[in-house]
């Protein structure tokens, strides 16, 4: 069968099940074991024992009950979000646990990229854009560095899935990742918690929040997470490079004040800062084995033989005031924001140890150095957002506000050779500047038609302006140190739209269907290696998704279904090429970029002390221009019997390059699964409990074209957590494991042509101890 044929049947057969009250093998289990229940606490409260929490969201700007949102969302906080990050996880661990949800990394723990039902941007210069919108307690993070704060104390994560153009930020026509910190209350309370593990591991985490007086309180809320060095250069001849690998330090701290002089209005006060230090992402030299996507035999994990040095530092800084005014009707909110980075990283690109003209080097052939340095000396990024919503009683509500996002960045890159004298060498700098600007107006409307019909309509008006400079500095051909350089601009309007509603077919059952578009602002690179290259751009690309389902609660709320199908298209999609020959970008744009699927989330109170949640996405996507080309396997066409194996066609009077049509876009499984069940029982006047989640997603492209050697395998991962509480939850003892199979495999890998990948991340294990006051 065809991936088209499956993915339509597959959506059919959703559909049909999504209008009517569901009932399947799991959920006809699920309520025998809720119904079979006996204990003291079912017996005592029969009416509300066991039954799930209500899930609050903001993805429309206002609280709302999960089940009234007419859009595919999914949530994830408490016991699951503390197992996944036991162990000082940073935020990728949140991979995969909602369904079409992927996150990776090829600059470790500092650049996540985030993918939302396939489509997401494989870009690792650090100017580029997503178009997975990040918000972080109502403030945008544009550039990649932001988003790799660490997990600590948080309320909340929501995964807002399909364009959110109409009311968040910018650049979302994939989706909205939000994250909600826990903020100040009016009473004093807080935890610590100390961790240990494998690899020397040292973590601590804790949040003290205390009221000044009757209308200001305070919380501050920090994390400092450690790892030893777990990986050894090898190489005899490593000179001055970097001996040991893959440890870092990473510390940061949220402090909030909430003035709250009255009922009616609140001022919030938020400083944040990170100071990250470590190693950059390992870039490992002919590891996969020719003819296959295999691990090269003998591969050991803690070798990595280099001449290279390696180090990479982070420090971010922000604030936001955010002012809430409720002025009868009407409710006015001013929300303005502030960050600031720092970042400096230095790799051996090459994955090893390289010679220009001879031998030695190794692992395998390396006949050239690749070391680099990227820096980002100053970034500065200003939001702004005025909005006000109706508060009053009637169908008819509303929300209008104007936004405004005024961003700068310096990017240098700088070339290394550690068996060279004079480092940086010379020529050495590539340079770039990008100066965005952009504003937005915006408004919705909901509507409660009936008691059971409700409609809700936006609108948004973008104005992007973005001014870009890149140069290189080489010798030309008279031996003569010049500088060359480009300017690119663009200036672009779009206004983007949505229109969804919920049909409550009984208390129980909502039905919902959605339409939107999405905009992204064109992007431009120049990370350019040589006086002939140029830098490049991308077109603004637009969205139009639709998606449709159910949001039901089972058996008395002791489970919880969301089901959707979707569809979407891109046209003009933004891409990111590897140059084929350096390590560099070129950014194409694609016509049309589709996509559907399907998404499943489950959770369930099961009785007997057992509670669980499930997911599933399908995700089809498929690159639709039969003209656009790529260069494949490190330029293969010039280096025959080495480098990767092409799979696709290969470009007619084009020599290297290969034509992607109806390729699956990179990084985007097409399957992922979820899973979580914990048990837990009264032992001792205690709760003795014990978790598991696991984690399954399919194979993906790790590029625009496809190759043997560049497809990701198949990945489950697993976690468990057990742990006890006791003296009426103040003191909790735990201990954990990550990864706990220890499957080891390829992510992704560096576009030259001696077969260089990254790896995922080993098993971790540990305990940790926390208290509650």
């Amino acid at each position: 069968m065809s991936k088209q044929g499956f993915a339509v049947r597959s959506m059919i057969a959703l559909a049909i099940a999504s209008a009517f009250p569901l009932q399947s093998a799991l959920a006809t289990e699920v309520a025998a074991a809720a119904e079979g229940q006996d204990t003291p606490a079912a017996s005592a409260t029969p009416s509300t024992a066991n039954q799930l929490e209500t899930v609050i969201v903001t993805a429309q700007r206002r609280a709302e009950n999960i089940k009234d949102v007419p859009m595919s969302i999914a949530t994830i906080k408490g016991d699951k979000l503390d197992a996944v990050t036991a162990g000082a996880g940073d935020i990728r661990v949140l991979s995969g646990r909602a369904p079409s949800l992927n996150i990776e990394s090829d600059y470790g723990r500092a650049f996540p990229r985030f993918y939302i039902r396939g489509l997401g941007n494989t870009d690792f210069d650090l100017n580029a854009s997503q178009p997975v919108g990040y918000v972080m307690d109502d403030i945008v993070q544009e550039n990649a560095m932001l988003k790799g704060f660490p997990i600590f104390d948080t309320d909340q994560v929501e995964v807002l899935r399909g364009p959110q153009g109409t009311l968040f930020g910018r650049n979302s026509p994939a989706g909205v990742i939000k994250f909600d910190s826990a903020k100040p209350v009016f009473k004093q309370e807080g935890y610590v918690t100390l961790g240990i593990g494998n690899y020397s591991a040292k973590n601590a985490e804790g949040a003290f929040n205390f009221p000044v007086s009757d209308t200001v309180a305070l919380r501050f809320s920090g994390t400092s997470q450690h790892r030893d060095d777990r990986v050894h250069n090898t190489n005899p001849t490593a000179g001055k490079g970097t001996q040991d690998f893959e440890g870092y330090g990473d510390n940061a701290f949220r402090l909030q004040a909430l003035v709250k002089p009255n009922q009616d209005f609140d001022a919030l006060f938020n400083y944040h800062q990170r100071n990250y230090h470590g190693s950059a992402t390992l870039f490992r030299a002919n590891i996969i084995k020719q003819g296959t996507n295999d691990i090269v035999d003998g591969f050991d994990y803690g070798s990595y033989p280099t001449d290279g040095v390696n180090y990479q530092k982070l420090e971010t800084k922000g604030g936001s005031i955010r002012l809430k005014y409720n002025l009868g009707d009407i409710t006015y909110h001013s929300i303005t924001g502030y960050e600031k980075l720092k970042f400096n990283s230095r790799a051996d690109v090459d994955g090893g140890y390289g010679a220009v003209f001879a031998p030695p080097y190794g692992p395998g052939r390396i006949p050239f150095p690749v070391e680099t340095a990227d820096l980002l000396p100053n970034h500065k990024q200003f939001t702004q957002e005025l909005r006000a919503e109706s508060n009053y009683k009637g169908p008819l509500q509303w929300i209008g506000g104007l936004f405004y996002f005024n961003e700068s960045i310096q990017i240098d890159s700088i070339a290394f050779d550690t068996l060279s004298p004079g480092n940086p060498q010379v020529p050495s700098y590539a340079r770039q500047f990008q100066k965005s600007k952009s504003w937005a107006a915006f408004g919705s409307l909901n509507y409660a038609v009936s008691d059971k019909l409700k409609l809700r309509g936006g609108l948004r008006y973008t104005d992007d302006k973005k001014d870009f400079f890149a140069s290189r500095t080489d010798f030309d051909a008279t031996n003569t140190l010049v500088t060359v350089p480009h300017t690119l601009n663009s200036k672009t309007h779009n206004v983007s739209w949505d229109l969804s509603g919920t049909y409550e077919l009984d208390k129980n059952t909502n039905l919902f269907a959605r339409a939107a578009t999405g905009y992204r602002a064109p992007s431009m690179q120049g990370r350019l290696s040589a006086l002939t290259d140029v830098p490049t751009q991308a077109g603004a690309e637009k969205a139009l998704s639709f998606e449709a389902g159910v949001k039901q609660d089972l058996f008395d709320r002791r489970a919880r279904l969301s089901a959707a199908v979707f569809q979407y298209r891109v046209k003009d999609k933004q891409l990111t090429a590897g140059s084929g020959t350096v390590n560099m970008n070129r950014l194409i744009n694609a016509d049309k970029v589709t996509g559907q699927g399907i998404e499943l989330d489950l959770q369930a109170n099961l009785g007997y002390g057992f509670s669980g949640s499930a997911g599933y996405s399908f995700n089809d996507t498929e690159i639709k221009d039969k003209n656009v080309r790529v260069q494949y396997c490190g330029n293969v066409a010039n280096n025959a019997g080495m480098g990767c194996t092409p799979t696709n066609a290969p470009a007619p009077g084009f020599p290297g390059y290969s034509l992607i049509d109806g390729n699956d876009l990179p990084r985007a499984p097409r399957h992922q699964a979820n899973f979580t069940l914990k048990y837990s029982t009264e032992v001792a006047n205690g709760e003795l409990y014990a978790l598991t989640d696991w984690t399954y997603r399919s194979k993906y492209n790790f590029f625009l074209y496809t190759a043997t050697e560049y497809t990701a395998k198949p990945l489950t991962e697993g976690g468990l957590r057990v742990g006890y509480k006791w003296g009426d939850g103040k003191y909790e003892v735990a201990a954990f494991g990550r990864n706990i199979t220890n499957k080891i495999v390829l992510l992704s890998a560096i576009e030259f042509d001696n077969l260089t990948g990254m790896l995922n991340e080993p098993r971790t294990y540990g305990a940790t101890f926390k208290v509650n006051f």
